[in-house]
């Protein structure tokens, strides 16, 4: 999660406007656009619930970001080996990245954001020295993080971080909210991570766009959908190129180095958007058995190499 702004300034940016029979409500969060479609053309009831979706995702974003030193993320890493007390919400999410880390042997592992420190992923040809990296790894892995909850104890040094699953649950809280606010289709975008509460009103099903990755702001194919979540991991935007090898940021915790053969990006539809969005992660993770880790996960999904 990028840095929390200022919800006074934020507050400027919430929209909404009438588009293709549907009420667009926009904000920004997260290091991202977020769109919220409604299915009505009543824009005061659309203003109303984007504005409580859009404090909805700045309350968590406040709350998990670790650039915040106000939040609970901070709070744990700068601990020191002390012991810290956690919410029931931070707990859960707790209890999903262990769940995350058991189910992928240890490759998807929220402890490893220390690698930050090696990798800048900004399409230069800087590797970083492999003894850095090497310093770093014993920083690393969840099986050191002393968790029985609700008390969570780091080891000194060791850092945890949920920008891998926080979008995809801030999604589906929002949704989850709208939905108890009013009984009408909505669909919750933020910055390509999506989930709809169900058909449209006459029935049909919404359209996503899967961007390709070779041609930005060209559509690779189109997801018809009524209900469920849509999350995509790849490294369009985050890479090394040296030599004529391209280093993606799907990092593999137990070496510090990118993931080899990983594909460019993966697309996965499934009941919600964090279960989609830890698919798609864990795929990539897979490197050149991606496709062969969803096809045993029995979900739909788009893969481009």
């Amino acid at each position: 999660m990028q840095h929390f702004n200022d919800p006074v300034d934020i507050e400027r940016d919430i929209s909404v406007h009438l588009e293709g029979g549907l009420a667009i409500g926009r904000f920004s969060a997260m290091a991202s656009p977020c769109d919220i479609l409604f299915d009505t053309q009543d824009t005061k009831l659309a203003e109303a619930l984007v504005r409580k979706a859009a404090h909805e995702t700045w309350r968590i974003e406040q709350k998990f970001s670790r650039y915040r030193e106000d939040g609970i993320i901070p709070r744990i890493n700068n601990s020191e080996g002390r012991a810290v007390i956690v919410d029931d919400e931070t707990a859960m999410l707790l209890d999903f990245a262990f769940q995350c880390y058991e189910i992928s042997d240890g490759l998807f592992d929220i402890t490893s954001g220390v690698l930050r420190r090696a990798w800048k992923f900004d399409g230069s040809d800087r590797l970083p020295e492999a003894g850095l990296i090497e310093s770093l790894l014993p920083q690393i892995g969840l099986e050191k993080v002393d968790w029985q909850k609700p008390q969570i104890r780091l080891q000194p040094g060791m850092e945890i971080d949920f920008g891998g699953i926080g979008k995809e649950y801030a999604v589906d809280r929002v949704l989850q909210l709208l939905t108890e606010s009013a009984s009408l289709p909505v669909l919750v975008n933020f910055g390509g991570d999506i989930a709809a509460s169900g058909a449209r009103a006459n029935g049909e099903a919404w359209k996503v766009g899967i961007e390709a990755i070779n041609c930005p702001d060209t559509a690779e194919g189109v997801v018809a959908f009524r209900q469920g979540g849509i999350a995509t991991s790849g490294d369009a935007q985050r890479f090394l190129l040296k030599d004529g090898i391209r280093y993606s940021h799907i990092l593999n915790p137990k070496t510090g180095w990118p993931v080899e053969n990983s594909p460019h990006a993966i697309t996965v539809l499934a009941d919600n958007c964090t279960q989609a969005g830890i698919l798609s992660t864990l795929a990539m993770l897979q490197g050149p058995d991606a496709e062969a880790f969803l096809e045993a996960q029995q979900v739909t999904f788009w893969v481009q190499r």
